[in-house]
């Protein structure tokens, strides 16, 4: 199996330790993922101070405070000694916080001239796994570059345009579709809302609401569970606040325009009262609250300006001064709650219709648990008036879908492949007791063609390009996501690596880790058919297993990767990101080989040569999430069966590839990768020595041979009677 085995060992040593050495001096020259800002960029007044305002505002020459809310800063070049405002510049962190894959927003900063023209955007910093020193800088600035000459009222989408609707089609980023349409959104809805402030954008009013007549009062029960009343919870590790046992703000909210609902929470005289100091475009809304924080800041104290509640409607945003503020001073309706804080807000703006879904919205600061910087973060609860309170019921009204759903539906034949795909290697698992009866030693064919197929498959279609290779990152993503706050859309967002993922878990707890890592994983399938073309081209001489011995001791190191990765990840989750890079999988498939700098080319070279020479050495030794599917498998329902001679007889052993075999024939399943070559000489009474024995036996003495169970296995020999 080896030329000599000693040597061999110490030179596969050496080139894990330098492959090493290469990949942690290639983590040093991240920059762009988690770049560090500085901690004043969220609260100064001079953003232009901090960020390079002129990179995306080319002409201008000085820079306002921030005014607006929310902020912006406009731009002004030198004329005759007169300043011209030439344009705005915002960061999108200031307006939105439109999560990204990572869940976090990627901080952008934009610039637009003072026609509402995109005329620069700069990409400041992300938090996206997906690109994590992977996708380099020209791609990024690539895809930004597209928004460059686009209006602010654009209708922008990833992808082909919907021209009939008047939708712009931009490309993506091959491999990071939810980061770009994250970022579409972002862009888009930024320099909207600063047009809107400056005045460049008009917002068409929307058909206003008619109302119902009052059907009489209702109690607290009954307006929250038609939908009058919309309940709002935000705990404290939302916004980056130690936990206390109590909400930071347990908010419920209402409109109160309608008769219905308005005369039941403030009784007849004071809907009648708040109404006859209404304009007929003026809407009021009543807000209650409990919890540690408070929703409406201390802005309105300063400057009568509630900073952190406020109301949107689709890309539209209204805040409110002190004098859109009324005392709330009690809830008529029956049942209701008590609470410590109160107000009736009103949105002065005729654009805003209660006939249409509208949400509260709480904004304010959250700060990393990490890097300790503040950041911009809002949470918002949807409200639109049952059908009850309007004549003629809710107009017609499409909703916006979900970043998810658009991703699905835009994936629909490539995932309906990847399932067929995925169900067509459990059904071939599943009867592997038939593949293997078929094969023998000497013609392994009926094990070997359907592995074969899936390592080409999985390499070709699922690693290159679906770009679906499960990676240890999304299990510390879940982790952390279970430990803090789960979001199921964060996991839809990718079709391929949901569904693979939900495949895994099922596998792994039937069979082990061996269908996914011995079949299916796009790299551990580049491992294997390099292995096995080294041999067809005559490099099998030079192929080598190392001494189990060692084995025995290097096969933990993987465990000690993952299990230092995730007690890492609860310190830094951006600096274990960065360590996750342990893992080739985003330069093989993500990014491309020579798309990297040269401490990656050098750890990918090295795990590809030592492919060649031995069998799966990333896998056996080195893969932590690998590591990570190997504690359930200890779990798994069905394993592969022994005979109770196999305590004695070696000879499974000295052919498995994992080296999973002991010296008592019994096999690890958590390092098993199911390759079925010891099933094949467990069914072969040619090739298995004590079904040999028990033939030969049998033939002198003109007996059939018979040992095969009720169950469909081989009874033990020693219970054949």
């Amino acid at each position: 199996m080896a030329a000599e085995p000693f040597t061999m060992k110490h030179i596969f040593l050496k080139a894990v330790l330098g492959a090493c050495l290469a990949l942690q001096a290639g983590l040093a020259l991240s920059t762009s993922y988690d770049a560090p800002l500085p901690a004043q960029l969220s609260t100064d007044p001079d953003l232009c101070a901090y960020v390079p305002c002129k990179d995306v505002m080319p002409g201008a020459d000085s820079f306002s405070p921030r005014m607006g809310k929310p902020s912006y800063v406009e731009a002004y070049r030198s004329e005759g000694g007169q300043k011209k405002k030439v344009g705005y510049v915002f960061l999108s962190t200031d307006i939105v916080d439109i999560p990204a894959y990572s869940g976090k927003p990627v901080v952008t900063l934009i610039g637009m001239d003072a026609q509402g023209i995109i005329s620069g955007i700069r990409i400041l910093r992300h938090s996206e796994p997906i690109l994590l020193i992977g996708i380099p800088e020209s791609e990024l600035t690539k895809f930004t570059k597209q928004y460059i000459g686009r209006f602010a009222g654009d209708k922008i989408e990833i992808g082909k345009g919907r021209s009939e609707e008047g939708y712009i089609g931009i490309d993506a980023i091959s491999g990071a579709t939810v980061t770009v349409i994250a970022e579409n959104q972002a862009v888009m809805r930024c320099a909207y809302d600063v047009a809107k402030q400056a005045g460049i954008i008009k917002a068409t009013p929307r058909p206003q609401a008619k109302f119902a007549p009052n059907a009489g009062g209702k109690d607290w029960d009954a307006l929250v569970k038609d939908g009058s009343v919309q309940h709002l919870t935000i705990t404290p590790s939302e916004v980056g606040l130690p936990d206390t046992g109590q909400p930071y703000l347990d908010i419920y909210f209402g409109y109160l325009n309608a008769p219905a609902i308005g005369e039941s929470i403030l009784g007849k005289d004071d809907y009648q009262r708040l109404m006859a100091g209404l304009k007929p475009s003026d809407h009021a809304v009543f807000v209650i609250a409990n919890g540690v924080g408070s929703f409406k800041g201390s802005g309105f104290v300063r400057g009568g300006i509630f900073d952190r509640i406020q109301v949107a409607q689709e890309l539209d945003s209204f805040t409110f001064r002190d004098t859109d503020y009324f005392n709330l001073y009690g809830i008529k309706a029956a049942g209701a709650p008590s609470y410590k804080e109160s107000g009736i807000f009103v949105v002065r703006d005729p654009n805003f219709s209660a006939a249409y879904p509208w949400s509260l919205v709480i904004l304010g600061n959250k700060q990393d648990k990490d890097t300790r910087e503040k950041s911009f973060v809002s949470f918002s609860q949807e409200y639109w008036l049952p059908d009850q309170y309007l004549v003629g019921g809710r107009p017609h009204y499409e909703k916006p879908e979900p970043t998810w759903v658009r991703v699905w539906k835009g994936k629909k034949v490539e995932i309906v492949l990847f399932a067929l795909w995925l169900l067509a290697a459990a059904a071939a698992y599943s009867q592997r007791d038939k593949l293997v009866r078929r094969a023998n030693h000497k013609d392994k064919r009926w094990v070997s063609l359907p592995k074969y197929f899936f390592w080409i498959t999985g390499l070709g279609f699922v690693g290159y390009y679906a770009m679906a290779q499960p990676s240890i990152t999304q299990v510390l993503t879940w982790f952390h996501s279970i430990v803090f706050q789960w979001k199921w859309e964060l996991f839809l967002s990718d079709p391929f690596i949901f569904i693979f993922w939900w495949f895994i878990i099922i596998t792994v707890f039937l069979w082990g880790r061996g269908l996914f890592c011995g079949w299916l994983c796009p790299y551990g399938s580049l491992q294997a058919l390099l292995y096995r073309f080294a041999r067809a081209v005559g490099l099998k001489r030079f192929q080598f297993f190392l001494p189990q011995v060692v084995h025995d001791k290097l096969k933990w190191l993987k465990y000690v990767i993952f299990a230092g990765l995730l007690g890492f990840s609860f310190y830094s989750m951006s600096g274990a990101e960065q360590l996750a890079e342990v893992e080739p999988f985003k330069t093989t498939f993500l990014v491309g080989v020579m798309e990297r700098s040269w401490p990656f080319i050098l750890y990918w070279g090295a795990l590809f040569g030592l492919s060649v020479f031995t069998e799966r050495p990333f896998c056996k030794y080195l893969c932590p999430l690998g590591a990570g599917l190997a504690v359930p498998t200890t779990f798994r329902f069905f394993g592969l069966k022994r005979k109770a001679e196999c305590r004695t007889c070696h000879a499974c052993a000295k052919g498995c590839g994992s080296l999973a075999i002991d010296q008592q024939g019994r096999i690890d399943q958590r390092e098993c990768l199911l390759c079925l070559d010891c099933m094949v000489l467990y069914y072969d009474d040619h090739a298995c020595p004590p079904l040999s024995q028990e033939r030969r036996r049998r033939g002198k003495a003109g007996q059939p041979l018979t040992a095969i169970g009720g169950d469909g296995y081989f009874i033990p020999i020693k219970e054949v009677k």
